[in-house]
């Protein structure tokens, strides 16, 4: 029934290419093609959520509800839909890393305790030699002592798929490592995050090497609103959930950039630990999250088809209990004088939802996600059309899967 969903698909991109020629839309190319995507992604992501035993007839409804429903309201559905999945996501990660105590048989088993890491203080206190936790810096909460990639095993079981990074079946040099499907992953599908450091356009100075930000660093992407994510610190993930301030972690492999004078700088800029106003910051993370691959995710080659596409996410603060699964961190921090600060960039933080939920003062902060746009089996690579701007000169290796998306996305 998913083929009903590409047939619609593939007439709603004929109509924008013949819209798109129309002088009411030529002075706006980029919101037409946003408009697009954002249509796309209402069909998926609510496909999705009908689950595998959608029939046609659900998809015909969900394509007459996509044709009547303003840019707005879909928009709005679509950040349900993926808030949805992620919850459940969240939900299964706790069930792996969380369980409780009395879960197990005999809590005096020395196996048990074993592969249970205890509460302690983040590694940054280690480094300052104290044996407590500095202010402001949160004890990391007890859990189960598995590697990322035991995590990853038990994610399969529980949602159906994972993601394996090995590779890349992308033929040239650059392409280096590549993130593949362990199980099957449906249409509209949450398959990956692009983890890393959020800046809004009010911070583009703080992003390292700025103003040639990109010289050194294949692992920025951007939002329609403008909003850049760095995943370059973020790297491979880690072993335990731990107090990330935003410090590099080791390169990120063989897509990494070849050492020069320039690169050395760049990561002794990165090597330091993010700051604003002479103030750091940081969050407790989960780094053991499998998911949080979206940057090892390449373009697809001449013969390739892509298999996801990007999709915004706005993950609300007030949901504590998934925070720690959001591979991000936003520049500037959450507390105190930098919120107030951030607050005053109207361009960055926004109110969301119901005339009460503005009251309460939800805050967001911007993030991004993979969905995918079919079935993805079991060993399939995962490929992104990167929409690179022609109004640059582009690798050797990039072939565009649509000239025109791409012009348009830029324009």
């Amino acid at each position: 029934m998913a083929s009903l969903l590409l047939k619609s698909f593939n007439k709603f991109r004929q109509f924008v290419k013949v819209l798109s020629k129309n002088s009411m839309f030529e002075k706006d190319p980029r919101q037409l093609q946003f408009e697009a995507d954002m249509n796309r992604l209402f069909l998926y992501t609510s496909y999705n959520i009908l689950g595998k035993n959608a029939d046609a007839k659900d998809a015909e409804e969900i394509i007459e509800i996509a044709s009547k429903a303003s840019v707005g309201d879909q928009q709005k559905q679509v950040q349900e839909n993926v808030h949805a999945q992620i919850k459940s996501f969240c939900a299964s990660m706790d069930e792996i890393l969380l369980p409780e105590l009395n879960n197990f048989t005999n809590v005096n088993d020395s196996t048990a305790k074993q592969r249970l890491s205890p509460s302690r203080p983040s590694g940054l206190s280690f480094a300052l030699g104290r044996t407590s936790p500095p202010a402001k810096v949160p004890v990391v909460p007890t859990t189960l002592w598995l590697q990322i990639q035991e995590v990853s095993e038990l994610l399969k079981e529980k949602i159906g798929y994972t993601l394996e990074l090995k590779p890349s079946e992308i033929h040239h040099e650059e392409a280096g490592t590549g993130v593949f499907i362990k199980g099957e992953a449906e249409v509209g599908s949450v398959v990956a995050f692009y983890p890393g450091i959020i800046y809004s356009p009010d911070f583009y100075r703080y992003i390292p090497g700025y103003p040639r930000i990109d010289a050194n660093n294949p692992y920025l992407i951007s939002r329609y609103d403008g909003t850049v994510i760095d995943a370059q610190p973020w790297g491979p993930g880690g072993e335990a959930r731990e107090f990330w301030d935003g410090f590099a972690s080791a390169r990120i492999g063989q897509n990494a950039p070849e050492s020069s004078g320039n690169s050395d700088r760049f990561w002794r800029i990165l090597s330091k630990p993010l700051e604003f106003g002479g103030q750091k910051f940081g969050e407790v993370l989960e780094k053991r999250n499998p998911l949080a691959r979206g940057h090892y995710v390449n373009h697809p080659a001449k013969d390739f088809e892509p298999n996801v596409m990007v999709c915004p996410y706005d993950f609300p603060f007030g949901e504590n209990g998934m925070r720690v699964y959001i591979p991000n961190l936003v520049f500037g921090g959450e507390e105190g004088e930098n919120k107030r600060n951030m607050r005053r960039y109207g361009s960055f933080w926004l109110r969301m939802g119901k005339a009460e939920d503005a009251e309460a003062g939800v805050l967001l902060f911007k993030t991004l996600v993979l969905v995918s746009t079919r079935r993805i089996s079991d060993g399939e690579e995962v490929l992104l059309n990167y929409r690179l701007s022609n109004a640059k000169r582009r690798p050797a290796w990039y072939q565009p899967v649509d000239e025109e998306e791409d012009k348009r996305r830029w324009g």
